[in-house]
């Protein structure tokens, strides 16, 4: 499924994180890739992350799930909506959506949240903190959106809901299916479905908060630093005033804690190990025994391909020359040479077919044997 009708670097030039577009028949020939009844099954597994938002009275409830298969037999004639969180990591066909904002690095991408609503339904107007295209699959949706938002901007008083007070919406538009509206972070939107069968694709981005990168990167030092390292002022003068604290000791001290965080190589290390540990972990393809770099060896000359996890998440930070780090599912491994390559391949995604000359690269057999043993990748003919 590709985009049409989208010209990527514009967007990128004028729209990406400034302000919602909206894009008519973004996929013209759109084929509706889940079944409700299929998104109405994974919202009732348990490890699967889902919301059932309805109307009640004059105000919005929401329960979360694993849902009982009775409950939608039970909501009756009131708007009612559905959110299931990656639903790309259950269904193939909707983890193909991803594939035409690849444009985006990976390491940007969050997951596919598919929402399902009978008429009227929805979840309120709001606005999130993430990047997210919402393609129209199934029925008809009315987004409205409205201007930039923080944390300053009002809100209803609600337990389960960040809804917003006096939304005021600047733009109005119903979606058919395979159009597709763009909304970057922060600003409002209200989606309302118009008639039933009405599912709506969420291609999500995340990005870190300045709080989580500096509690992440932090608590990353404090675990490797040694208790005994302190503060030393061998050669002290006598001060004047025995209640200052000196601008010399000040700088030590600051030195201290700034030579830590300045360390970029230990950084990007850190980042792409927290980056890609998988934020939902259900799908594990650990082998019930241990693949052996032999078994690796017969595979790949058998001519198997390779798949990823779909849980699993890959990236890679270059080191200068043909040496890298590839991360995977928070683990961090080292790869020069062929290794490198077959990294860089694995990153790319799809079915993984290794030049066959990686046979002879013990590296790189030792590299997949670890990522299958991880549970990051498994054979063709594997369960």
């Amino acid at each position: 499924m590709a985009l049409e009708n989208f010209d990527i670097p514009a967007f990128l030039r004028d729209d990406w994180q400034r302000q919602p577009r909206l894009f008519r028949k973004a996929f013209p020939a759109f084929t509706n890739p889940l079944e409700p009844d299929e998104l109405a099954g994974l919202a009732c597994e348990e490890g699967v992350e889902s919301r059932l938002i309805f109307q009640d009275g004059e105000k919005l409830r929401m329960e979360n799930g694993p849902l009982a298969e009775a409950r939608f037999a039970t909501l009756g004639a009131q708007p009612w909506t559905l959110l299931v969180q990656a639903v790309d990591q259950h269904a193939p066909d909707v983890a193909d959506l991803i594939e035409p904002f690849r444009f985006i690095p990976d390491w940007r991408i969050d997951d596919v949240m598919v929402s399902y609503a009978s008429d009227g339904g929805g979840v309120g107007p709001h606005f999130d903190q993430y990047d997210v295209f919402l393609v129209q699959g199934l029925g008809r949706r009315r987004w409205r959106v409205g201007p930039r938002c923080d944390d300053t901007t009002p809100l209803r008083p609600h337990e389960d809901l960040r809804l917003l007070e006096g939304f005021e919406p600047t733009g109005d538009f119903v979606l058919e299916p395979g159009d597709m509206l763009y909304v970057p972070p922060g600003f409002a939107h209200d989606g309302v479905a118009v008639g039933d069968d009405c599912m709506t694709y969420s291609i999500g981005f995340r990005a870190p908060s300045r709080h989580d990168l500096i509690e992440g990167w932090s608590e990353e030092l404090l675990s490797r630093e040694n208790d005994d390292d302190r503060y030393a002022d061998p050669g002290l003068p006598a001060q004047d005033h025995p209640g200052e604290i000196a601008a010399s000791a000040l700088d030590d001290l600051h030195r201290m804690v700034t030579e830590s965080l300045q360390d970029r190589e230990a950084f990007a290390r850190w980042f792409g190990c927290h980056n890609t540990t998988p934020k939902y972990a259900d799908q594990d393809w650990r082998p019930e025994e241990p693949v052996t770099e032999d078994e690796v060896r017969e595979g790949l000359e058998e001519g198997l391909a390779l798949y990823r996890n779909p849980a699993s998440r890959f990236a890679f930070v270059a080191r200068g020359g043909d040496a890298l780090w590839l991360f995977a599912d928070g683990t961090c491994f080292e790869a020069s040479g062929a290794s490198a390559e077959l990294a860089k391949h694995i990153c790319a995604g799809g079915a993984i077919e290794p030049d066959p000359m990686v046979v002879d690269q013990p590296e790189a057999i030792t590299l997949i044997a670890a990522l299958c043993n991880q549970g990051s990748l498994a054979f063709e003919d594997e369960d």
